[in-house]
């Protein structure tokens, strides 16, 4: 039996950091007429502000729209004022030229207009209406006699402008109709959105006791499979209901293949899947740099094939997840954005410039508290980065169950130590250090305080993990710990736990 806490802390002194960060949790896909229920919260922690908010949570109820002919009657007078036309005239009485077409009353600001007179005749007086109430058909009302006065003001205009320079041209300019001016740089956001949004899905997961959720996922394979996040799809994974829907409107019945609660990383497939798949690019997160622009695809609040940009803020992320209850904690080592990442967009591809995908979006920090209602973004996501979700998933379709790396000791989740602190016992009482593990080998002991990994510096348990995380079992790495004031180097060959505990 492992003594990793690496996913799995049960007790007090493993317990989950004081201010648990979220992961993006798909917004509920309640029954109609039913309100949405919230799926489990989800935390994200960071060394900084260890508050985050679930991106897959459920939308607000959107307010039903008002009745469309009520909004329009709105927008018109009751009883039109219209003048009675005037007793026929001849040229020689009337004048030549005559002067500007009067205006309709509504012209003049009778329906939400402004005050004062609008291209009527000489001396006419305005009489301002009582105060309109604003309601839900304001808008409707506005657009209405926008458009009126318009026409009112555009006709005045137009006979004025005629009559004192027929042969004057227009002063404006037509663009090009050439349709080379409508296609897009395949380097430019809109042709690397263009190029994407085929292979992005909307993720509808329905669990066998109506709990659900919306989340995001992207071909990784021209066999089907879908890449996304374990969050989005736990509710449905051992029975329920799974779909994706495509850009197209295409909506496909899929079956989990392999989940790491752990690494918050799924993957599901296509039960009949088209034979015009195209997976996306996998590009590689180890190179990218602070400062590089970012691309963010999901459906945030339910609303699918929406596109944001942003820049990579950070990387190397320590970002600790949970579902809430206490359990199924996962850990990464997260690329930062802020690329505009709400509830929904979990799953979703981040990509770079040029249309590679560099991590899987998975939790916002949020200022709000687990009282309110569900917050938005606020400029700082974070995705799991490419090269680490690309082993899981290989691991996934292969077995079917996740591998994880780990050094053989538990660690308390104490933020406030300075460093990962090796616990005194482990889970359920075992032994914090396993005999003959990776860490027993190289020397390290109950209360050591891990403050390196190779280079990293270690202020925290969740950050310790979340950096073995990124590699694979087998890699040799060094660790910096303290013990009695004195620091000390281990070198540590990282061994290896199977599935999810």
């Amino acid at each position: 039996m492992s003594t990793e806490n690496e996913g799995n802390e049960g007790n007090a002194a493993e317990a989950a950091p004081s201010v648990p960060p979220v992961p993006a949790d798909a917004p509920q896909a309640p029954p109609e007429d039913t309100p949405p229920a919230a799926s489990h919260p989800d935390e994200t922690v960071t060394r900084q502000q260890p508050a985050a908010q679930a991106l897959d949570q459920p939308p607000a109820p959107v307010p039903s729209s008002p009745d469309p002919a009520t909004a329009q009657t709105a927008a018109y007078p009751t009883n039109p004022q219209y003048a009675p036309p005037p007793p026929p005239q001849s040229a020689a009485d009337a004048g030549w030229p005559p002067p500007p077409p009067a205006v309709p009353a509504y012209a003049q600001g009778a329906h939400g207009g402004a005050g004062g007179p609008v291209w009527g005749p000489p001396g006419a007086t305005h009489t301002p209406e009582a105060p309109r109430k604003r309601g839900a058909g304001g808008l409707v009302a506005a657009v209405v006699v926008a458009a009126l006065v318009a026409g009112g003001i555009g006709g005045a205009l137009g006979y004025w402008a005629a009559d004192r320079n027929d042969d004057a041209g227009s002063t404006t300019v037509s663009a090009s109709a050439n349709q080379q001016d409508l296609k897009r740089d395949p380097n430019t956001v809109a042709g690397v959105a263009a190029k994407a949004l085929p292979s992005v899905v909307t993720i509808e997961a329905q669990g066998g006791d109506g709990e659900g959720g919306t989340g995001t996922g992207f071909v990784y394979d021209k066999e089907g499979h879908i890449l996304t996040n374990n969050h989005v799809v736990a509710s449905a994974a051992d029975s329920g209901q799974l779909t994706a829907t495509f850009s197209n409107g295409k909506k496909y019945d899929a079956e989990v293949v392999g989940r790491a609660q752990g690494y918050d990383v799924a993957v599901i497939k296509l039960k009949n899947p088209p034979e015009s798949l195209t997976p996306l690019p996998l590009g590689n997160s180890d190179k990218v740099a602070v400062g590089d622009s970012t691309i963010a695809i999901g459906a945030p609040f339910g609303l699918s094939n929406t596109v944001t940009t942003g820049i990579i803020s950070a990387k190397n992320r320590p970002v600790a997840s949970g579902d809430g209850n206490g359990g199924s904690n996962s850990y990464m080592s997260a690329l930062q954005t802020d690329a505009s990442i709400n509830p929904g967009n979990s799953g979703g591809p981040l990509l770079s410039s040029g249309g590679a995908v560099i991590g899987i979006n998975s939790a916002i920090q949020s200022t709000g508290s687990s009282g309110q209602s569900q917050a938005g973004s606020i400029g700082l996501g974070f995705a799991i980065p490419i090269n680490q979700a690309k082993t899981v998933a290989q691991q996934l379709i292969k077995t079917g169950q996740p591998v994880y790396p780990v050094i053989g000791a538990t660690v308390t989740m104490d933020e406030q130590s300075g460093g990962a602190v090796i616990a005194d016992r482990g889970t359920g009482g075992t032994d914090a250090v396993t005999k003959n593990g990776p860490a027993a080998k190289a020397g390290l002991r109950a209360g050591d305080v891990i403050t390196k990994f190779n280079d990293t510096v270690i202020d925290s348990g969740p950050t310790l993990i979340g950096e073995i995380w990124t590699h694979k079992p087998g890699d040799r790495v060094t660790l910096t710990y303290e013990r009695d004031g004195k620091t000390a180097t281990a070198e540590v060959t990282l061994g290896e736990r199977k599935g999810d505990s």
